[in-house]
């Protein structure tokens, strides 16, 4: 299907066909910096390149802070220990075993490693199931803290808070120092640009902006956030190693909390999100402070810091997209670029391989806030091939079924397996691969991704994303287009999700749940803000995968006229038990169904 004369965000054109990397112009942007650095050490005084050395170095930290907290929206202050470790480790090799080539290796590598099991450490302690990005920030807080105290109470041995210096290293000029550290930023930068305008770097943005729809989409977000964290650790401990061996000296000061806020403060100055103003932020503040603070010992850091407090209160984003802003309004709003949709293979849906087998079965389920019991004993099984609906007035306990069956750790008790597979105590991202798909009661996307973007997330799972590019084609499952198609989603791929009318937004989860493929459908009144057409349409979908593929569809839904039209069995919650369970022809006639919805029935007795 062609997408061509798609209109984007604020009138910007969004154009389809082929689309593409930025490599061509990393590559001119990388040659340029290069060239200039190359240059730079013979036009430079001594002073400037030994503090840009420093800076380079900094700034290649300051790009994991950013990718973590711009990108993925982990705010972190432990990128200094990263640093501090790789410092630390050639700094202790060269100053009690020895200096060579070997040693050098030896160094580097202890430094890698000990930064990796670290960081898997940290990760495991602030991304477990659950976990808000508050504890996340506070864990990454207590780090270096934790580790100067270590480096305070090891003596001769680590230099305690004098650190260690006059060590033997790398007997190379400054200008070589000055091209490494250079060449070793723009490389940096370079990669960091590929990856997170790739279509894996929309996986980072999906993070902040809805972990949990993620986790729904069978996305491992923790174990995306702790590899991240991973590989932003190895980079501070190269960038340190390279400082140690660069300046011949280190201190507790360069793994310590003040070091790790000030590449926080640099990189909200510089702009966060934006890589280039966080490595430009880090050049200009750390070069000013190199001469300014000589001069203004007691007023620099206030002045630094008030700076800080007035780019968050005035211009939260950072310097950077202000003076992009200004530039591109001036050459005219950039087009949106959006791939050419495309039907999908057919592939079997998952889970239904074998035969005979029950798609959904619940023994017991109870869930408990305390002393309140939302669900008690609840019992039914579904087999493929049936639409389910479940009714019941408002707090009858339907949303919380939901939730217990798609995520192992909101049930209390009982047991649920999905197509045979117990959901034990698993999170939602595992539950996914037993071939569920859940769509929230209230619309759920990515706010800053534009619906193609987060198509392509939702495919993530079944397709994996290219990681230094974008793909120029979108290949979806034949439901999830028609939902597209019907609902008028394909004119705005390239509008972000935020910009959407409620219905629109609606039809895009629902899309995105369709674009799983899975075999077991949990929707929670997904026609809600939809016109009458657009909830016929749905309902022809449902009631064709129920038919053609064999699927299983839970659905929670007020609308009892669209209860009535494609159900082939009712469920009646009622205070968190089951009050009836039958075909629609037996719940729609239930004079128990109406005194319910009347307000006139109290809990039943426990049997």
């Amino acid at each position: 299907m062609s997408s061509a004369g798609i209109q984007g965000v604020a009138g910007s054109p969004a154009v389809a066909g082929k689309a593409r990397s930025d490599f061509r112009r990393v590559i001119v942007f990388s040659v340029v910096a290069l060239a200039v650095i190359g240059v730079a050490p013979y036009v430079l005084d001594t002073f400037m390149v030994n503090s840009l050395i420093r800076g380079f170095l900094y700034a290649a930290v300051a790009l994991t802070v950013d990718v973590l907290w711009g990108y993925t929206g982990v705010l972190t202050f432990g990128q200094s220990a990263f640093f501090g470790i790789g410092a630390y480790a050639a700094g202790l090799i060269f100053t009690h075993v020895g200096f060579s080539l070997g040693y050098a290796a030896l160094a580097l590598a202890a430094g890698v490693v000990a930064a990796i099991v670290v960081a898997g450490i940290i990760g495991w302690l602030s991304f477990y199931h659950g976990a808000s990005p508050l504890y996340a920030s506070v864990v990454s807080l207590v780090l270096p803290i934790v580790l100067t105290q270590v480096i305070y109470t090891g003596g001769e041995f680590t230099g305690s808070s004098s650190g260690l210096s006059g060590f033997e290293s790398f007997d190379v000029s400054m200008e070589l120092w000055f091209w490494v550290a250079g060449g070793y930023l723009v490389l940096l930068t370079a990669g960091a640009w590929l990856f997170v305008r790739s279509d894996a770097g929309r996986i980072l943005i999906a993070i902040r902006d809805n972990e949990p729809r993620c986790e729904y989409l069978g996305i491992n977000a923790s174990r995306v956030k702790i590899l991240l964290l991973t590989a932003g650790a190895v980079v501070a401990a190269i960038a340190g190693y390279a400082f140690a061996c660069a300046q011949m000296v280190v201190a507790p000061e360069y793994t310590g909390f003040v070091f790790g806020t000030e590449l926080v403060i640099w990189v909200a100055l510089g702009g966060r999100g934006t890589l280039l103003g966080p490595v430009i932020g880090t050049l200009l503040i750390d070069t000013s402070t190199s001469y300014l603070s000589g001069n203004l010992p007691f007023y620099w850091k206030l002045i630094i810091g008030l700076a800080f407090v007035i780019v968050i209160v005035a211009i939260p984003k950072g310097l950077m997209p202000l003076i992009g802003g200004l530039f591109g309004r001036r050459r005219g709003e950039a087009t949106v670029e959006v791939p050419t949709l495309v039907e999908a293979a057919a592939t079997p849906f998952a889970g239904l391989e074998g035969a005979g087998r029950l798609a959904v079965e619940l023994k017991g389920v109870r869930r408990h806030y305390g002393s309140l019991k939302v669900l008690e004993g609840i019992d039914f099984s579904v087999k493929r091939g049936e639409l389910l609906s479940l009714v019941g007035p408002n707090g009858a306990g339907k949303t919380t079924l939901m939730r217990c069956l798609s995520d192992g750790y909101e049930r209390s008790g009982g047991s649920i397996h999905i197509n045979d597979h117990d959901a034990a105590r698993l999170p939602p991202h595992r539950i996914v691969g037993f071939g569920i798909g859940r769509k929230f009661q209230t619309a759920n996307a990515f706010d800053t991704l534009t619906v193609a973007e987060s198509l392509r997330i939702a495919r993530t799972r079944i397709a994996g994303p290219a990681f230094f590019s974008r793909e120029a084609t979108l290949a979806l499952p034949k439901a999830a287009l028609q939902v597209i198609r019907a609902t008028g989603l394909d004119a705005v791929m390239g509008v972000e999700a935020k910009h959407l009318s409620h219905g629109m937004k609606q039809a895009l989860e629902l899309a995105m749940v369709l674009s799983l493929e899975p075999s077991v459908l949990l929707l929670d009144e997904p026609t809600a803000g939809l016109t009458k057409p657009e909830r016929t349409m749905i309902g022809t979908i449902l009631t064709d995968l129920v038919r053609d593929h064999g699927l299983c569809i839970l659905l929670v839904e007020h609308d009892l006229d669209f209860v009535r039209e494609i159900s082939s069995r009712v469920i009646v919650l009622h205070q968190g038990r089951i009050v009836l369970d039958g075909t629609v022809a037996e719940v729609v006639e239930s004079e128990l169904v109406r005194t319910i919805y009347s307000g006139g029935l109290h809990a039943p007795a426990k049997p």
